[in-house]
């Protein structure tokens, strides 16, 4: 099959006159029609850069490089190292390069627009002997109608071929085409099934968006493979003809995010395992339960939560709704025993509903969109939109398409009606701006205007929309410092520090032990989870760098280790974790584990206490100045202690790889 589609691309080129062997057209897009086409195929650039920061990582060669081109094939946007990426560039392998068939024979690039599959191309299976030096793997990129929106493309040296590069390409375009249907249908039902239930949540699953009349609107390429169907037989069905359902069942089913997977059956017989997804104050009518009852339910934290369940239940799990009883307070679940910690939430709640923004300062991990969600519960804005953008995350060419938006048919590929900002999102709720140090400087003055004016402007609109809302901002970064670097705007940063409120570092907090049973509690709901002994001790001892997200993550893998048992010991302990702690105990202290079955504190369900944990450290004198020092010194230890192995650092502080690789290069910026 492969050989075969070499052999027919091969035929085309020739077809065409392509010479194998003359040096081949290698011009470009002028730098204003490159522009134009990254303007017209934006939120496909805006959904891929960070899946191609990904996919770069994955791959672990120095030599080769992401690719995303349009349903043209011109490239739009590319990520690699610098050696290959120069390389590369000598055969044209470049943004503005356009890599379809005819203009670079067969390619990996110009085969997969033509054949629509993945396709690998190899050394010498490139038509002209230029390109010789590569091996490329692409894969190509649907929308939920079936429309092809480009070309995901890994291309290296041909030393580098892996077997396996194909396969995350593949899984990446996937990622990338479920973002974008999401995208399409955030307001729709949706639908995630598999045949195997452990396959829901992953690239495996199907997702397939349902209209409130049930007609089913659109779907992924996973979903359609499973229903052996095209995208326009699909959306001639129903929820009632395909699945034997109704819209109003599935809203009852999933009233509670504790509730199990449905079971369907298909016309053909095949059996699927099914989760919904959908916002429960627009969908609530279409179900027979009223929503006082699903309410009560839901109170109960989800484990499903992406973060954590004691993220999730201290944010407030309960979807907001208007006419709604007031549930339990999203501040209140913070409150676990901390001195610090009740004096910043005493603050917050003075300012509550009082049009005051809020800074919350604290170091990676600390909690502090945490923090933003539960003052967001207990606002009279809790029936609407909390709306979260990581201004560090975004690539900075599409940070201001993220917050303003754009208008109808700005690029290839856009809704009707264009893209709502994420500050129009927020109308009427809260906007919260995480890590807004990392701002780019010329977007702060755009922010500062819709702050001042309560208005904001959609990229390529001339009109003004109207605004309300609260503004909630997070940073590590010591903005006064910035201010005197001329990197932060003053303006701004007194617009955003109504009130400053500084999150303690877990290893400062007298209350480990209460947030540990909170965790336990959410990760095991049904199955109370103790610790021994020598588990406490070596929590107690630790100095947690990655903070409430690394303990998270730490209690999570070893409730899963755990299996039956019921208390917690060092043999379901990650060994990274067991090392890190072990080398914090005092010198000479020796650890003895708890004989089985006799925990050392009591129940999660017990009422939770206060434990007083060691007295924090006395920074020595040489020790950073400012939070944002203190991280990177944090984050360069572990990494040495990983003896440079970022992955192994990752794990240990709880972060991602991208994290550490940003705050590295920043560390390096400033010794340099």
């Amino acid at each position: 099959m492969h050989a075969e589609s070499i052999l027919q691309s091969h035929e085309r080129c020739a077809a065409l006159g392509l010479s194998r062997v003359d040096r081949p057209d290698h011009a470009s897009l002028i730098r204003s029609d490159l522009a134009l086409a990254r303007e017209r195929n934006l939120r496909l650039h805006l959904h891929a850069a960070p899946v191609m920061e990904l996919l770069l990582e994955q791959t672990m060669a120095s030599q080769s490089m992401v690719v995303l081109t349009d349903a043209q094939g011109t490239v739009l946007h590319s990520v690699g190292h610098d050696a290959f990426l120069q390389r590369a560039s000598k055969v044209a392998l470049a943004p503005g390069a356009n890599w379809s068939e005819q203009n670079k024979g067969t390619n990996a690039i110009g085969t997969t627009l033509i054949d629509e599959a993945p396709t690998v191309v190899h050394a010498g299976e490139h038509y002209m002997h230029a390109n010789g030096f590569l091996t490329c793997s692409a894969a190509p990129i649907f929308d939920p109608r079936g429309n092809m929106l480009g070309v995901l493309d890994v291309s290296g040296d041909l030393h580098s071929y892996h077997l396996h590069t194909l396969g995350l390409v593949k899984m990446s375009a996937r990622m990338i085409e479920n973002h974008w249907l999401s995208d399409d249908f955030r307001h729709a039902l949706r639908l995630h099934f598999h045949s195997r239930p452990e396959f829901i949540g992953t690239l495996m699953e199907g997702i397939v968006a349902v209209g409130r009349d049930g007609r089913l609107l659109g779907a992924n390429r996973s979903a359609l493979d499973q229903l052996q169907m095209s995208g326009a037989a699909l959306r001639m069905n129903s929820i009632a003809t395909l699945f034997s359902l109704t819209v109003g069942a599935v809203v009852d089913h999933f009233r509670s995010p504790m509730a199990p997977p449905m079971s369907m059956e298909l016309p053909g017989g095949q059996r699927l395992h099914m989760r919904a997804a959908f916002n429960w104050p627009t969908w609530h009518s279409l179900g027979s339960t009223t929503i006082d009852d699903a309410l009560d339910v839901i109170d109960a934290p989800s484990p499903m939560a992406a973060t954590g369940g004691f993220f999730a239940a201290a944010a407030g799990s309960r979807p907001a709704t208007p006419g709604a009883s007031p549930g339990p307070s999203g501040l209140r679940y913070l409150q676990t025993g901390d001195a610090q910690m009740e004096a910043a939430i005493t603050k917050v709640r003075r300012v509550l509903n009082r049009d005051i923004p809020v800074m919350v300062l604290g170091e990676t991990g600390t909690g502090k969109e945490l923090m933003a969600r539960a003052l967001h519960q207990d606002s009279d804005r809790a029936r609407y939109p909390f709306v979260a953008v990581n201004c560090a995350s975004i690539p900075e060419s599409l940070i201001e398409a993220e917050l303003f938006g754009y208008e109808d048919g700005a690029f290839t590929g856009a809704r009707r009606k264009g893209a709502v900002g994420k500050i129009a999102q927020a109308n009427g709720g809260t906007l919260f701006l995480d890590e807004v140090g990392d701002m780019p400087l010329a977007l702060q003055a755009r922010l500062l205007r819709v702050l001042q004016e309560r208005q904001v402007m959609p990229l390529g609109s001339t009109k003004s929309i109207p605004v309300d809302l609260a503004i909630v901002s997070a940073t590590h970064r010591n903005l006064r410092d910035m201010i005197s670097a001329q990197t932060f705007r003053e303006d701004l940063y007194y617009r955003l520090n109504g009130l400053v409120v500084r999150l303690p570092p877990l290893r400062e907090r007298s209350d480990l032990m209460t947030i540990v049973r909170k965790i336990l509690r959410a990760e095991s709901p049904s199955r109370p989870l103790d610790l021994d002994d020598e588990v406490v001790e070596l929590l107690k001892a630790y100095r947690w760098p990655g903070n409430i997200r690394q303990l998270a993550n730490v209690l999570r893998t070893a409730a899963v280790m755990a299996g039956s048992d019921m208390v917690i010991n060092r043999t379901h302990l990650s060994d990274d974790f067991l090392e890190d702690a072990q080398r914090e105990l005092p010198s000479g202290a020796s650890v003895a584990s708890a004989a089985p079955g006799q925990p050392a504190h009591a129940a999660p369900g017990a009422a939770a206490e206060p434990a007083a944990s060691a007295a924090p450290a006395t920074p020595a004198a040489t020790e950073p100045a400012t939070l944002q020092e203190m991280e990177l010194r944090t984050i360069q230890r572990a990494v040495e202690e990983a003896g440079g192995n970022i992955s192994i650092a990752s794990r240990r502080l709880g972060i991602s790889r991208n994290t550490i690789y940003r705050k590295l290069r920043l560390l390096d910026s400033k010794q340099g």
